[in-house]
């Protein structure tokens, strides 16, 4: 068996080209402009060219981006005064401050400080409690394109044995809920998991996640299972250049596989796609409009 590969630059693109379509509609219909707004603290490289993707997304989506950057020195204080103004700014719909933060900066206090319906990024409490308890909050981003790509490969989840490798609060836990709620059985698994591969083995649906590259071997996989590979690991090669791998052993699991993501082009394209989907929602949300795109 040779697994199909997904390829989620193609599906990341056709959302975005259904946000476009809603973007236009919430205009001309609604005189309604998404607005995402993004804090940087610091000037770290990484951080720097992400917001600046974002910038660009959310432009050519058609909606509104407002950047705010802030010395990596700023007080606790004034970061979360910074948040609370956006919190009342009612052209803003999304804001998402970027991590990590410099260490004097505590960032748990700094998520609960942006208000929960403006959370795009679905990390404050509330969207976590409202996501374990079926409620309508907002959903993390990776979590949520995950489930967006396995629905779209394999229709109704309802029934199948799923596993998520990894525990995070960003992908592992709010994975496993989004399972449940697609009514799978689902284990949450991670590295100190006895007898992991299987786990892993018994399992429909394998969601990796938890940052140790190709701790996933290939012969664990079920035939025929649907494989999510969410880590992006750099490792050196033996000629001593580096490489970008997953979680999974690519090469031996996608010869058991049914559907495989790769690593690059598989999860990671689809998270500034999702935040964009998260801030339409946001937006439809705030303004009382009950339409399609998860709104």
């Amino acid at each position: 068996m040779t697994a199909d590969i997904i390829d989620g630059k193609a599906f990341a693109s056709n959302l975005k080209e259904n946000i476009d379509h809603k973007v236009a509609h919430l205009k001309e219909n609604y005189n309604l402009v998404p607005g995402l707004a993004v804090v940087l603290v610091g000037e770290d490289p990484a951080s720097q060219v992400y917001v600046r993707n974002k910038n660009k997304s959310t432009l050519a989506a058609g909606m509104n981006s407002y950047e705010h950057l802030m010395n990596a020195d700023v007080s606790e204080a004034d970061l979360i005064a910074k948040v609370e103004e956006l919190n009342n700014d009612p052209k803003v719909h999304g804001i998402l401050v970027q991590l990590p933060l410099p260490k004097h900066i505590n960032e748990a206090a700094v998520i609960e400080s942006i208000a929960p319906e403006k959370d795009v990024d679905g990390f404050h409490v509330i969207n976590s409690g409202l996501l374990a308890t079926g409620g309508k909050g907002m959903v993390p981003c990776t979590p949520l394109g995950c489930i967006m790509m396995l629905k779209d490969k394999l229709g109704n989840l309802s029934g199948l044995d799923a596993v998520v490798v990894g525990r995070s609060n960003i992908v592992g836990k709010p994975m496993a809920q989004l399972l449940l709620n697609e009514s799978c059985t689902v284990t949450i698994a991670h590295s100190r998991t006895k007898n992991l591969a299987e786990v892993v083995g018994r399992s429909d649906i394998v969601v990796a996640a938890v940052g140790v590259p190709e701790l996933v071997k290939g012969d664990w996989i079920k035939e025929g299972a649907t494989v999510i590979d969410v880590g992006i690991n750099r490792i050196e090669k033996e000629d001593g250049k580096t490489k970008l791998v997953g979680d999974v052993d690519f090469e031996e699991a996608s010869k058991r596989a049914g559907a495989i993501t790769p690593v690059p082009g598989g999860v990671g394209p689809m998270t500034i796609a999702v935040l964009l989907a998260n801030t339409v929602t946001a937006a439809c949300r705030q303004a009382g409009v009950d339409e399609p795109l998860n709104c």
